[in-house]
């Protein structure tokens, strides 16, 4: 796959695994839903800011997002390696903000348990057709 076709892939996809290290140097993944934003190598979530994983990227920055497609015959998984910031500034929280959101945030774009994270994509493994290829990004 070409860089451009990664891209493509991970926009169809509807979930996203995402992996942070914790005070004992593990990682701790959970799934998300798709990234609100991709700007460049820049992938752009939601969280609410007193969760256990906005703690642990504000220890430690290094981070893992993974996409992944099952078809009846074949596998495509894509790794992307690279950091994350927790971010609290309001414009970016206006952009990235949608409607139905208040169910998770009851207070609205301005709730102080809102908060967006922004992974910054370094490089890339790529699994398809039972090869794997690491690409720059």
């Amino acid at each position: 796959m070409t860089k451009e076709q990664v891209f493509e892939f991970i926009k169809e996809q509807k979930t996203a695994m995402i992996s942070s290290v914790d005070e004992n140097g593990f990682p701790n993944t959970k799934a998300m839903l798709a990234p609100r934003k991709i700007d460049g190598n820049d992938f752009y979530f939601t969280t609410n800011t007193s969760s256990m994983r906005v703690s642990q990227y504000n220890a430690n920055e290094k981070a893992c997002v993974y996409f992944y497609k099952r078809g009846r015959f074949s596998y495509t998984g894509v790794m992307l390696i690279g950091v994350m910031q927790v971010l609290t500034d309001q414009s970016i929280k206006d952009e990235i903000w949608r409607m139905g959101d208040t169910m998770f945030y009851k207070k609205g774009k301005t709730d102080p348990d809102y908060c967006v994270l922004k992974f910054t994509a370094q490089t890339c493994r790529i699994y398809k057709d039972l090869k794997t290829t690491w690409i720059d990004i």
